[in-house]
């Protein structure tokens, strides 16, 4: 089974090249799945033992993947193309966007090597 990450990474992926609306909905229903599942009574989110077994059993951790990656390809799943263009924009393992060269003001084609 995919971890959040991944899952939500397809979706955004999914719904910019296809535009298939269905990749929104299932990524709101992941957000909201995050939501009800693993929220934590302290307002962070934890990973969790068993997805099969609810009510949920929860790590008592929240891993850095979650802010780095998960959110922010939830977040950008709902966005305008405009924010981080597939064209002008690669992620890297860990979800950080990165230019791309010559296609991206903030990595000019000069400094390509």
């Amino acid at each position: 089974m995919l971890s959040s990450p991944e899952l939500a990474e397809s979706y955004f992926m999914l719904w910019r090249l296809t535009r298939d609306p269905k990749y929104r909905e299932y990524a709101w229903q992941l957000a909201q799945a995050i939501e009800k599942h693993c929220k934590t009574e302290s307002g962070g989110y934890a990973s969790i033992k068993d997805t099969a077994i609810i009510p949920t059993e929860k790590y008592d951790q929240q891993p850095a993947y979650f802010l780095s990656a998960t959110l922010k390809y939830l977040y950008l799943t709902f966005t305008n193309d405009e924010v981080l263009p597939l064209d002008q924009w690669v992620f890297n393992s860990k979800g950080h966007p990165l230019p791309i060269c010559g296609n991206n003001t903030a990595y000019p084609k000069e400094w390509c090597h």
